[in-house]
């Protein structure tokens, strides 16, 4: 008889393929077929000329020149078609990664001065590090930190940068100088700036503007009126920021705007996407290793969130740790080719989706397309004003701004509402990475006060059942002898306290007091502190001449209560259920 395989070799393979990343594409790759390759082209082409002026735009954004929004949309693509685990998310560069790269290169000073080579290749060195921070996260498992930016803070943040990417931008459409990493600094330049505003641009700015406003809302109707299906209306609208650079390119051309004071884009070199490396400069490496945190955490959990809400809709899943590492390989990919930070954006991969495509091979298909477009279009972009580039980052950014989510988490809790305002204040008037860690800060200083200050119930039964509910919102029975408080919370150190006071008010307030239930349905953990407590709980009870009982803990926690001198010397017992314990000490209360 042969040997069957020995049972240590599924244990050393999987040990293997914890720590080592795997390659999506084996698996979607195997039943590729020619319908899944036109709806993937398909899709490819919208996304791909929604995505060169956007390209464009982002790199201005970022202090960049504009062709270097072309190199990072090709290799980060190509990479993260290999590893990333969403079908759809189009990855590349996005409005507010953009802006933290300008703020942060801009902490630099003179030594990287906007338009610099040195700029650039702080760009670049920050690509790497959030590279590297984020494939290590991967490598790590780590995709559960992006829990602890919760969703009001995003809201937040992301909101407040939309505001400052806007305002930023104003400039650019008044074509004047103004700087400023915060909403009071922008607003204030730009009113000193107003004497020099440059009317043709302004003129250029607001109509273009205009017009990409009207297309997104206004032209899909329009154009199902005139009789087209929606598929067709659909790519039409998403193209309207081509028409818009293509109509202000040749009247620039034509009407020698650039002899009128328009600031164009200018030349833009022709040619694949350059290899480069990063600085290997420890010095600055601590300067950005901040920043480069901050952008990678952002940038992973804006691509999880859209990722996840687009693969819901198809009844598919990402996995955020996979997630982790194909983001880190597509940002070290850009730090290699000439690019900067990327993430998976919101809008292009919405559109991405909307378009039909099937599989990351998608994106394999734009990075040809943005290829292409760096080969034989650059030269056509050379009479673009900067103006209209300006335009399609404001229309796509105030996209992103909800505002009303300060009214809803009012009405709904105070508490998200204190985080959300924190984080929009901050993010305007102290900058995008202060803002973020404000915003971190408050979130978990408000949990913290939340879970140190835990509801504890006085729980009675309910006549008729074995039910027990809060005495203060139910008719329920009791007895002078017996007080059941139940913990709503894990227990731990901040609120430990908060028991003990709990239970010796209650003990003060009944004198013919004679057994405490703790009621631990919901208690998942207990840590050293919190066991402290409860044995100081025990010993002033039993002084008293009162047993402490517990009901329905749970199995991780009892596994850890095991064995500890609290259950060793705890004078009253642990019971399976609460009516067990009810049934058992005050029978009469059935």
């Amino acid at each position: 008889m042969a040997a069957g395989p020995t049972p240590t070799a599924p244990v050393a393979a999987s040990r293997w393929q914890r720590w080592l990343p795997s390659v999506p594409l084996l698996d979607w790759g195997r039943r590729y077929d020619r319908s899944t390759f036109g709806s993937d082209l398909v899709a490819a082409l919208i996304v791909t000329v929604m995505l060169i002026p956007q390209s464009l735009a982002y790199a201005l954004l970022a202090g960049l020149p504009a062709e270097v929004g072309l190199y990072a949309s090709v290799a980060p693509l190509l990479l993260y078609a290999v590893l990333g685990s969403s079908r759809v998310l189009a990855v590349g560069p996005v409005a507010v990664v953009s802006l933290m790269t300008a703020a942060a290169i801009g902490q630099l000073g003179q030594h990287a001065a906007p338009g610099t080579p040195a700029y650039w290749a702080s760009a670049i060195t920050l690509a790497f590090l959030s590279g590297a921070m984020l494939l290590a996260m991967g490598l790590m498992r780590l995709g559960f930190l992006a829990n602890f930016l919760s969703h009001p803070v995003i809201s937040g943040f992301i909101s407040a940068s939309g505001l400052l990417i806007t305002a930023s931008q104003i400039k650019t459409l008044m074509g004047v100088k103004a700087e400023g990493h915060n909403l009071i600094d922008l607003l204030g330049a730009l009113i000193q700036q107003l004497p020099n505003t440059n009317t043709l641009t302004l003129v250029i700015g607001v109509a273009a503007t205009a017009f990409l406003f009207w297309v997104r809302k206004g032209l899909k109707p329009l154009l199902l009126r005139l009789g087209l299906s929606a598929r067709i209306a659909d790519v039409i609208a998403k193209t309207g920021p081509v028409a818009a650079i293509a109509v202000t390119t040749l009247l620039a051309w034509a009407l020698d705007w650039q002899g009128q004071g328009v600031r164009l884009v200018g030349a833009i070199p022709q040619g694949l996407p350059p290899l480069t490396a990063p600085i290997w400069d420890l010095a600055l490496w601590r300067e950005l290793a901040m920043p480069a945190l901050l952008i990678s955490v952002v940038g992973f959990v804006e691509s999880v969130s859209v990722g996840q809400t687009l693969a819901a809709k198809r009844r598919q899943r990402i996995e955020p740790d996979q997630e982790l590492v194909a983001l880190g390989a597509a940002n070290l990919s850009a730090a290699f080719s000439g690019g900067f930070p990327v993430t998976g954006g919101f809008a292009r991969s919405v559109v991405n989706f909307d378009a039909g495509a099937q599989t990351p091979a998608a994106g394999v298909y734009t990075a040809i397309g943005i290829t292409l477009a760096s080969l034989m279009l650059t030269p056509a972009l050379y009479y673009l004003p900067q103006a209209t580039l300006a335009a399609t980052i404001v229309v796509a950014v105030m996209s992103l701004v909800d505002l009303d989510i300060l009214r809803r988490t009012w009405s709904y809790s105070k508490a998200d509402f204190a985080a959300v305002a924190a984080t929009l204040l901050a993010t305007l008037g102290a900058g995008v990475e202060n803002g973020l860690v404000v915003g971190v800060g408050v979130s978990l200083a408000l949990h913290l006060l939340r879970t140190s200050r835990p509801h504890i119930a006085e729980v009675g039964l309910v006549a008729g059942t074995e039910h027990f509910r809060n005495v203060h919102r139910h008719a329920v029975r009791t007895h002078a002898s017996l007080i059941s408080l139940r913990v709503d919370e894990s227990l731990y150190f901040a609120n430990a306290r908060t028991l003990e006071d709990r239970v010796n008010a209650a003990v003060a307030a009944q004198p013919e007091l004679r057994h405490v239930v703790l009621q631990c349905s919901a208690i998942n953990d207990i840590d050293a502190s919190a066991l402290e407590s409860l044995e100081t709980i025990e010993q002033r009870l039993r002084d008293a001449g009162v047993s402490l009982h517990l009901s329905e803990v749970k199995g991780p926690v009892m596994d850890r209560l095991q064995g500890t001198d609290f259950l060793k010397h705890l004078g009253g017992q642990v019971f399976l259920t609460h009516y067990q314990a009810i049934e058992t000490l005050t029978p009469d209360v059935l």
